[in-house]
């Protein structure tokens, strides 16, 4: 049973809450592999009295560090890390650190599928019934159109294998109508018209948690700044419900009738409960999870990653797309099971739950 590796030195906090984390996850049945300095892992495993294997890795790329440094620094534990998913001796890698850094890592050792352009993150979005998925989540700030098309194309099949028949795909923009956006919308639009997808067209923000699609496709530098709009929004949201309920007696009698739908629905908005998000299109399973993670999100991002790997659905994803590259001459630009009508419904099947999460991203690699 191949363990999942972790990036235990990747974090804000890392490694005391990646550590931390990890023995949380292990306790749970998720086999690990620990990648970082050997002394610190050591010293943060007895502080919480526990014991897991460690692959001995010098440095980590900082946040302020340019992503052109890891060509220089394989030693480093992200770069260690992604060595040992390529020769397959983990079944998956997360990554807490520097978003630009695992993307660049993952493009380095492991490649890209055929005709790809550029990986994209994978964001899951929850609302009133099940999530919204949204790509891309920060891993490219600037992009081209042919590239939101391919992001459609591979969260579109990520969401079938997952179980859900026929995706609805739409667009973000200012409105709703084809000739609304900017350049990058309006060509991206008309691509994705004839692209082999249940496309709905264009949404607006509002569209991101009413259910009207299953799938949100922009660039990665708005979907982050959705992500972190979104986190920030339901904290104050919380936080005003809590705030009325405290201002009264009756208030405060009423917080105790509905304390525990309360709790259920801040767990459903904490971001740390989606540990992790997909990094697809990359030649093995890499999740990369928020920098500011706590042990708690870090327990959930290695469940997520082992739940992923023995579901098979990464490796059916890259399945998919290199036959169906190959039948189009390796462009990636008719990957897909034939177009489905437009503003067609989505409908759940019974397969693994696709995941994400959110991250502060850089669109440079090598």
């Amino acid at each position: 049973m191949k363990p999942i590796a972790l990036d235990a030195m990747g974090g804000d906090r890392a490694p005391a809450v990646t550590v931390e984390g990890a023995l949380r996850a292990a306790r749970q049945g998720v086999p690990l592999l620990l990648v970082g300095e050997p002394e610190q892992l050591r010293a943060e495993l007895r502080r919480c009295q526990g014991d897991l294997p460690i692959q001995p890795a010098s440095g980590v790329l900082r946040m302020e560090e340019e992503i052109s440094a890891l060509r220089h620094r394989k030693e480093a534990s992200i770069m260690v890390a992604m060595e040992f998913l390529r020769r397959e001796e983990v079944a998956g890698v997360v990554s807490m650190g520097h978003t630009g850094a695992t993307l660049a890592a993952a493009l380095l050792v492991l490649g890209r599928f055929p005709g790809l352009e550029r990986p994209t993150l994978l964001l899951e979005l929850p609302r009133r019934q099940g999530h919204t998925l949204l790509v891309d989540g920060g891993a490219n700030l600037d992009c081209t159109p042919q590239w939101l098309f391919q992001f459609a194309l591979l969260a579109a099949h990520y969401a079938e294998l997952a179980g859900l028949h026929q995706p609805k795909v739409g667009l973000l923009s200012v409105g709703e109508e084809a000739h609304k956006g900017n350049a990058l919308v309006r060509q991206a639009h008309a691509l994705l018209e004839q692209a082999p997808l249940n496309f709905y067209g264009n949404v607006e923000g509002r569209d991101l948690f009413s259910g009207a699609v299953d799938i949100v496709v922009t660039d990665g530098f708005t979907g982050n700044a959705l992500l972190k709009m979104a986190e920030g929004e339901a904290r104050a949201i919380l936080e005003l419900i809590r705030d009325e309920l405290s201002t009264s007696l009756r208030g405060r009698l009423g917080g105790l009738l509905i304390r525990t739908p309360l709790r259920a629905l801040r767990s459903r908005l904490d971001p740390a409960e989606y540990g992790a998000m997909p990094l697809l299109g990359v030649q093995g399973l890499v999740l990369v999870g928020h920098g500011a993670a706590d042990a708690h999100a870090v327990e959930r991002a290695l469940d997520k990653a082992w739940r992923l790997s023995q579901s098979g659905l990464i490796p059916s994803l890259r399945q998919r797309w290199e036959a169906l590259s190959e039948g189009q001459g390796g462009r990636g630009r008719g990957v897909g099971r034939g177009r489905s009508s437009q503003r067609g419904e989505g409908q759940r099947g019974s397969g693994p739950g696709p995941a994400g999460s959110g991250e502060e991203a850089s669109q440079k690699d090598s």
